[in-house]
């Protein structure tokens, strides 16, 4: 398979309707690192809003549990898009997920905002960093995903677009972004499970040029110091050099999706795993009424 035949194959399809493929293409096939590595910056970015980080700083998942909260996260994600968001699978992640939310009461816009970070963070990372930009069909794919996975988890005022996603982003942080104690709490937690995936004497470089590759509004929300230029300028280096070589290599073999390989359930998982221990086994509301998608 060549290097460029998924996207062409991608630009013939119909967002509206294969919107769940070409998502499944362009994190398992295309960019699953890239993809990684957005969904990695989306987590960070919810930590420069005070009113989100206070309470993950309260329910102390990331301090005592960080690699666990990460690898939920991320499966609840590939639950609910794996088979088909309309799948019984999909369906009982999303329950699942909303059963853990209805504990706490938080306001529709920070779920909106912390849905558009998981949109806009990997299309962001992957223009900048990837070993090609993402085409139309695809940014529209990635905007329908989180439109869907809104409707699922009943939040309301959901964009459809792409830069619907990434206005209501700008919009939310120009006015919600700013430094708490508990933001820096949160985000060093993360920090440190980041850097227990590498070797332990490459740790204190992999924090430095994870933080390199920060833009400064979150870096004063987060309460830490821009990273030297040269600093800065080292690390885009090594992530453009990543992509170039990947450009080089053929395409990801149709046989060879690159899936979860989450850290905390080394010999597999079930959906009732997945989020504290408190909701496990506990019973679930049904999820909204299915719609057609909206256009």
């Amino acid at each position: 398979m060549g290097r460029y035949s998924r996207l062409r194959e991608i630009r013939r399809m119909d967002p509206a309707r294969d919107y769940a493929h070409i998502h499944k293409l362009v994190s398992q096939y295309e960019f699953p690192w890239d993809y990684a590595q957005g969904v990695s910056i989306a987590f960070l970015r919810d930590y420069g809003v005070p009113r989100i980080s206070q309470l993950l700083d309260r329910t102390q998942e990331f301090e005592k549990a960080g690699q666990k909260r990460y690898d939920d996260t991320v499966l609840f994600g590939f639950e609910m898009a794996q088979d088909g968001f309309d799948s019984e699978r999909g369906r009982a992640a999303a329950r699942h997920l909303n059963r853990i939310h209805g504990k706490y009461q938080i306001p529709n816009e920070d779920f909106l905002y912390v849905l558009a970070t998981t949109v806009v963070g990997p299309k962001r990372w992957i223009d900048r960093f990837g070993w090609r930009t993402l085409c139309a069909n695809e940014a529209e794919a990635l905007a329908l995903v989180g439109h869907k996975m809104a409707r699922m988890m009943d939040i309301d005022g959901s964009p459809t677009t792409y830069a619907g996603f990434e206005k209501l982003l700008d919009d939310y942080e120009a006015q919600m972004f700013a430094y708490d104690p508990a933001n820096r709490r949160v985000a060093n937690a993360t920090f440190r499970v980041m850097a227990s995936w590498y070797p332990r004497a490459a740790r204190p470089w992999v924090a430095r040029l994870s933080l390199a590759l920060l833009d400064e509004p979150l870096l004063r929300a987060l309460g830490f110091r821009s990273q030297p230029r040269w600093v800065r300028a080292a690390a885009e280096r090594a992530v453009r050099a990543r992509s170039a070589f990947v450009r080089l290599l053929p395409a990801r073999p149709d046989r060879r999706p690159a899936l979860p390989k989450p850290r905390s359930y080394p010999f597999g998982y079930t959906l009732d795993d997945l989020g504290p221990h408190w909701a496990q086994g506990r019973p679930v509301r049904p999820l909204p009424d299915e719609v057609p998608l909206e256009r």
